[in-house]
């Protein structure tokens, strides 16, 4: 059985359990920033801009959506999928149909990867199993928290990062 990193798996049962898109991308961002190294690292976004696609597609930015699935197409078509277990053949025809679902404003669904290594996909399951989850359960269309996340998270840090940034630049501005 192939090694997958624990941050992939996570990835994966947020995507296909929880429908929790935007905590598929801070746990993919989070390792793929920690391990710069990374070979797979183009595969790692890839699959981050799928998960911002599907977050987008569901709150109703089909602009934002359409634009991220194209972000990950790009990512897919220099690098195949099959060494982190999925059918990059499929997964690039199901990114651009749902590119193009987002583009004609077609109603939202969930997406479900396809799968190559059979290996994996058994233990993401049995992983839902062990959390009390369900593999393949719909998105909580009623649950603003988990639609909206970006919009209700504490973004104070970055903010005061951005003006302390603008503050300086602004200094430096002022010496010349």
């Amino acid at each position: 059985m192939r090694e997958y990193p624990d941050a992939y798996y996570s990835y994966l049962i947020q995507f296909h359990a929880t429908r929790d898109y935007f905590e598929c991308h801070e746990l993919l961002e989070e390792y793929w920033k920690k391990h710069p190294q990374d070979n797979r690292s183009a595969l790692w976004v890839a699959l981050i801009g799928t998960a911002v696609g599907q977050y987008h597609e569901r709150r109703g930015n089909l602009r934002g959506a359409a634009k991220s699935y194209s972000h990950a197409l790009g990512r897919l078509e220099a690098h195949g999928l099959d060494e982190v277990g999925l059918d990059s053949g499929k997964l690039i025809q199901l990114l651009e149909a749902r590119r193009e679902e987002a583009e004609k404003a077609l109603p939202y669904r969930d997406m479900m990867l396809p799968f190559a290594d059979q290996t994996l996909l058994e233990a993401c399951i049995k992983l839902c199993g062990e959390q009390g989850l369900e593999w393949g359960a719909p998105s909580p269309m009623d649950n603003a928290e988990l639609i909206h996340r970006h919009k209700l998270r504490d973004r104070s840090d970055v903010i005061a990062a951005r003006a302390d940034a603008l503050k300086l630049r602004r200094q430096d501005r002022n010496r010349s």
